[in-house]
């Protein structure tokens, strides 16, 4: 059997430099942190995707080491293994660019644990980071990345440099890419429990697995919070191996961030034809490189907490978008219609209590299993 490195694991970042950020930026001197991550499907080895694509500085790497998680900071010891780059077991990550480890014979399953712990020997400077991570990360001072549990640690609420995970697997295994917002992300469901729709839909799957590529306030059109998806798409999207499929969620930032009394200077509300017309193209982009392109709806809001987000101008805007992917001519393979599986039936504009996260723009763990239950899994055939 013929295999071949296949994405298990992919986290999409953030510049810390640019861009409205949902949490402080920071940086790490003489520290270690370690961080965890579950797989969404297995192989028989394994590599470790490490980033700077927004750092002004080279990111020196004074030590990795990959290792099974018990609870909290705490690691089996047993699993300790360093990680090595071109046979070395530090290294450099360039400005703008992405390293990746020398494989690790470890033959792993889906939905195993693993700890990634960095020693940063030097002033990173703020990160490359994504704002939610699998679960909460630790920091503590100085080199620990081969201790059992790290000494004085502190949460980290954010994900820093550590992008993705693949794994060699047979080479006709196929993957989607969840590609989005917030409720692609999983924003608001349990932390370290795996629950975002796109991870409980891959539970359901017979074959194959789908990677997480959601960045929470993310757009379709502008740049805000981490760049707009018709500009990562290559990266975040095209880029990754093993991909067949595209799962998206995308639009509520754009016709709800103008509006947010948190987000000064956001620029105007899109219209429905500006939304549909960039959810062409990035259909566009997806059936040229030939991954099949599957839509969604865009999620109720209404009556939400946040002020400013919630117009009737962007509900209007919402309702048409909507109603355009539920009819005949939008340019998807097949659209999910994932406002209508969390929606209030009394109030389709708002999210059913029983999903609702307490924000009333996100949906909790039971909001995003449903969402997950909506799928027809054969349009994930994989």
């Amino acid at each position: 059997m013929t295999t071949t490195w296949i994405a298990a694991h992919r986290t999409a970042v953030i510049n810390p430099h640019e861009g409205f950020h949902l949490f402080e930026p920071r940086s790490f001197t003489d520290q270690t942190i370690r961080q965890t991550l579950r797989l969404a499907g297995g192989g028989d080895a394994l590599r470790v995707r490490l980033s700077n694509r927004y750092g002004k500085e080279p990111l020196e790497i004074g030590g990795a080491h990959l290792a099974v998680r018990t609870h909290g900071s705490r690691i089996d010891p047993t699993s300790d293994t360093p990680l090595r780059f071109l046979g070395a077991e530090t290294a450099t990550v360039p400005v703008g660019e992405e390293i990746i480890s020398d494989p690790v014979e470890l033959p792993i399953s889906a939905g195993e644990e693993l700890t990634i712990s960095l020693y940063l020997p030097g002033d990173t400077g703020p990160t490359t980071y994504s704002a939610v991570p699998y679960d909460t990360g630790h920091a503590a001072d100085g080199n620990q990345i081969s201790a059992e549990v790290l000494d004085d640690a502190e949460e980290l609420p954010l994900g820093h440099f550590l992008t993705g995970v693949d794994v060699l697997a047979p080479e006709d295994t196929r993957i989607a890419v969840a590609f989005g917002d917030s409720w692609i992300e999983g924003a608001a469901t349990t932390p370290g429990n795996d629950n975002s729709f796109p991870a409980q839909l891959g539970r359901r799957l017979t074959r194959g697995w789908i990677v997480n590529q959601g960045i929470s306030g993310n757009r379709l059109l502008t740049d805000e919070v981490g760049e707009h998806l018709l500009s990562r798409i290559d990266h975040d999207v095209l880029d990754v191996p093993g991909a067949s499929h595209v799962l998206i969620h995308v639009g509520l930032n754009d016709i709800g961030l103008p509006g947010a009394i948190a987000f000064p200077e956001t620029g105007q509300l899109p219209t429905a034809d500006d939304l549909i017309t960039g959810l062409t193209a990035l259909a566009d982009r997806i059936h040229t490189a030939g991954l099949i392109a599957i839509g969604g709806t865009l999620g109720p809001y209404e009556g939400t907490i946040y002020d400013g987000v919630d117009t009737p101008e962007g509900q209007a805007v919402r309702r048409q978008v909507n109603d355009w992917l539920r009819g005949p001519d939008h340019p998807f393979d097949a659209v999910v219609d994932i406002a209508a599986a969390v929606a209030d039936p009394d109030q389709p504009a708002r999210i059913r209590a029983e999903f609702n996260a307490g924000d009333g723009l996100h949906v909790n763990d039971a909001g995003a299993k449903a969402i997950a239950d909506a799928v027809d899994v054969t349009l994930l055939d994989l």
